[in-house]
């Protein structure tokens, strides 16, 4: 079919558009990892735009030499897939039975963990439970109060609910078990939700550090967002290898923010390329109806 001069004036034009977004969107991490390896007098001279200039790897010596980053960072994998796998778990154990229409109280049921959203007890609160039940300096500090998003539980109920009852009717007839039903039916099926949900989690999890700012006193259990945090603030250099000094700090704090920045999110663009393609269908899915 020939396309008319109007349609070809449109494609001009959106291919333009989508090309600045994607070079708005670009820009800002370009430019970041250009003065990661740039040096001070550049950056401060506000220079550096797309390509780094006085080529500069100081930084990253000062960072990856010391054996605490990699403690800090090995604690960080650690904690994002422990919870990214308990956060999923417990999700879709909310999830199932809420999209579940012979759930007798469904309705209350949604409008309590909805509350849940908008009100809770507060810091202090929080961090009296927490201790008190014993997960100071323990990865259950970090793992068990953020388990469960309840944004996220409500895009996996929707898409559960999205599934036909034929094929749940169908089983029961068969003599599944709800077990059954779920692990065999509806958990297959649900590859896109669950990459995307976990996803959201992971990256939520990666990015963390105020509750192990809180419940943690010990370096050694840190995350290394902590850890990278305390190199920007200056409160605490990099520790054990007698690497950092004060004359090392002034060198670096021009692009240490810039470093620290691609450390942290190295590791997600790694991931998301293998998730990616479930996760727009995940979404679009699991918004399709309340």
């Amino acid at each position: 079919m020939k396309e008319s001069w109007k349609y070809k004036i449109f494609k001009v034009f959106n291919v333009t558009i989508l090309i600045f977004i994607v070079f708005a969107t670009l820009f800002p991490f370009l430019n970041i990892v250009a003065q990661s390896f740039s040096s001070e007098s550049y950056i401060n001279a506000g220079e550096v735009t797309l390509w780094p200039k006085g080529f500069n790897i100081e930084t990253y010596k000062v960072i990856m030499s010391d054996n605490m980053f990699w403690i800090n960072y090995k604690n960080t994998v650690i904690y994002t897939v422990i919870g990214t796998l308990i956060s999923l778990i417990l999700s879709t154990m909310i999830a199932y039975p809420l999209a579940n229409k012979r759930l007798k109280g469904k309705k209350f049921l949604t409008l309590f963990f909805v509350f849940t959203m908008f009100f809770n007890g507060g810091l202090i609160p929080n961090y009296v439970l927490v201790t008190s039940l014993g997960f100071g300096n323990s990865i259950w500090a970090i793992v068990i109060p953020n388990a469960i998003s309840i944004f996220n539980m409500l895009i996996m109920r929707t898409f559960f609910q999205n599934i036909p009852d034929e094929l749940e009717e169908a089983a029961i007839m068969d003599g599944s078990s709800t077990f059954g039903i779920l692990f065999k039916i509806v958990l297959p099926l649900s590859k896109p939700i669950l990459a995307t949900m976990m996803l959201f989690y992971a990256v939520t999890h990666w990015n963390s550090w105020f509750p192990a700012f809180i419940f943690f006193s010990e370096k050694e259990l840190f995350p290394v967002s902590i850890y990278l945090r305390n190199m920007i603030k200056g409160a605490e250099a990099t520790v054990g290898t007698g690497a950092t000094s004060a004359d090392n700090l002034v060198q670096i704090s021009a692009n240490i923010k810039s470093v620290t920045m691609v450390l942290t999110v190295l590791p997600i663009l790694l991931v998301y390329p293998y998730i990616q393609k479930y996760f727009v269908s995940g979404v679009m899915l699991g918004s399709v109806k309340g």
